[in-house]
């Protein structure tokens, strides 16, 4: 007699939780999940609201003391094939770009050659580089920026976004599963009275697998 108040109370207790952890894993990611439907749609049409690209092109000459430095430093280089011809910019240079056009360059590895050095800048939303010739000392740095919106469409794909946000987008997804499976769950604890439910979860897996099996090849 007293096992359809226990299990009444169970379901409570259950629903009571699964609500929790679906509203509190739906604050995490509502921004997020913004972000990532603003930007899934940006990037679907890409082709049709692409931004024009400005390009910012910068050049100067270092003195013959730093030449002298890097001259050192190629020597080092060469003397070391492990690394394959690439290695930092000594911290004389990284001190002069920093100075001259306010770029960091520290942590990244530049290609070294015979003739000069050559330092790929890729970041969200554009791109930019640093060359440096040896022969005559000219640096020359040119840097790309296609504008806001393929700055977030990059954030979208984790393009040149670095570690901490890898570590949103991996959070950020743990989270936006969390609420998915609680909400799967809620919908199974009140689909006895909402005869739609299921027919309308088996549309969001059917929909996309009839349109993958027969448009696209």
């Amino acid at each position: 007699m007293n096992a359809a108040p226990t299990d009444n109370r169970r379901r409570a207790y259950w629903l009571k939780t699964l609500h929790e952890w679906h509203w509190v894993s739906s604050a995490i990611c509502l921004i997020g999940m913004v972000l990532f439907s603003v930007t899934g749609f940006t990037l679907n049409h890409a082709g049709q609201i692409e931004g024009k690209p400005q390009v910012t092109r910068l050049h100067a000459t270092i003195d013959e003391a730093l030449r002298t430095r890097l001259e050192s430093a190629m020597a080092e280089v060469k003397s070391n094939p492990a690394i394959k011809g690439k290695a930092a910019l000594p911290a004389e240079l990284q001190a002069w770009v920093r100075q001259r056009w306010d770029i960091d360059t520290a942590g990244r590895e530049a290609e070294w050659s015979d003739d000069e050095i050559y330092l790929s800048l890729p970041r969200p939303g554009g791109d930019a580089w640093l060359r440096l010739s040896l022969a005559d000392g000219e640096a020359e740095y040119e840097r790309t920026d296609r504008g806001w919106l393929s700055y977030f469409n990059d954030l979208h794909k984790g393009r040149n976004t670095g570690t901490a946000w890898s570590w949103f987008i991996d959070i950020f997804a743990g989270a936006a599963l969390v609420f998915s499976i609680t909400g799967l769950f809620i919908l199974k604890m009140h689909a006895g009275n909402r005869p739609f439910t299921w027919p309308m979860v088996g549309m969001g897996l059917v929909v996309p697998v009839l349109l993958a099996l027969l448009f696209i090849h």
